[in-house]
């Protein structure tokens, strides 16, 4: 590992409570990952709100006390279960909302923001969902590793994804490791979920803030990861940079000031679409 990220603690009321890293931090990039919250949602947080330009995806955790309830303009409605899956490609415009199942309960989660290649920020939105059940799990020794996203040696997620990333929710037995290939041209980072864990020489935990991030693109090389006495939880992010600008406005991302201004635009005009009452 080459560099560390800093993560920032956020919390939004009484109900959502985040770990979150963020690109465009100095001397590293996540590219094609624009943002990435390890959230946990008690209840209704955020209002229905507009994307475009980049795929909003939620990855919930197995140990996830309860479902999220997705739904979006293009009259998109279900359940995201305890270690599934949903990725909303908002392209050029979506209105979307989350709220979990069951009130009283705790969902453990990833939100994750990645960027899209310009030709599908201009295209119609749409949604990708894996069910649980649906997620390939390649068990070694020492080791369990589910591939909700992209391939992991002969692993590979049945997702068809347009931007090239993998995501990999590692466990990992006390006194055991893992390596994880990191293929030339690819960027990584591993952010700890639970336990003290050891990424190649440097010692993390998730109380400690900071997340390890590859910076040796062009250049094939693995990331270990080590258990100390006890069980350790960890994700590794792997993907192809796209190199492109990024134009924020608050939840929409896209390649240059005039596509943002159309998009901002677009949605004024009722473009997104509407979600459909509850």
């Amino acid at each position: 590992m080459s560099a560390r990220a800093s993560l920032k603690s956020m919390r939004h009321g009484s109900h959502f409570r985040a770990f979150s890293l963020h690109g465009g931090q100095p001397d590293f990039s996540i590219d094609p990952f624009l943002a990435v919250d390890h959230a946990w949602i008690s209840g209704p947080t955020f209002a229905p709100h507009p994307h475009a330009g980049f795929s909003a995806v939620s990855y919930l955790f197995a140990d996830s006390q309860t479902a999220i309830d997705n739904r979006d303009s293009l009259g998109n409605r279900n359940l995201i279960r305890p270690g599934g899956l949903h990725w909303t490609a908002a392209g050029k415009g979506i209105v979307h909302e989350e709220v979990p199942n069951e009130s009283g309960k705790t969902v453990h989660m990833l939100q994750i923001f990645i960027n899209l290649p310009l030709a599908f920020q201009e295209a119609a939105p749409f949604a990708l969902s894996l069910a649980p059940e649906d997620v390939p799990v390649l068990r070694l020794p020492g080791a369990e590793i589910r591939v909700p996203l992209g391939a992991f040696l002969d692993t590979r997620s049945p997702l068809d994804l347009p931007t090239d990333v993998s995501l990999l929710d590692i466990s990992i037995k006390p006194r055991h490791e893992v390596r994880i290939p990191v293929a030339s041209g690819e960027s990584a980072f591993v952010m700890p979920i639970d336990g003290d864990i050891w990424i190649d020489d440097q010692r993390f935990t998730i109380d400690n803030a900071q997340v390890p991030v590859s910076l040796a693109i062009g250049e094939a090389h693995s990331i270990t990861l080590r258990a100390t006495d006890a069980p350790a939880h960890a994700v590794v992010f792997r993907g192809v940079p796209l190199h492109q600008p990024v134009y924020w406005q608050g939840p929409l991302a896209l390649a240059s000031s005039d596509a943002l201004s159309r998009a901002v635009a677009a949605y004024q005009r009722g473009e997104f679409g509407t979600l459909q009452p509850r």
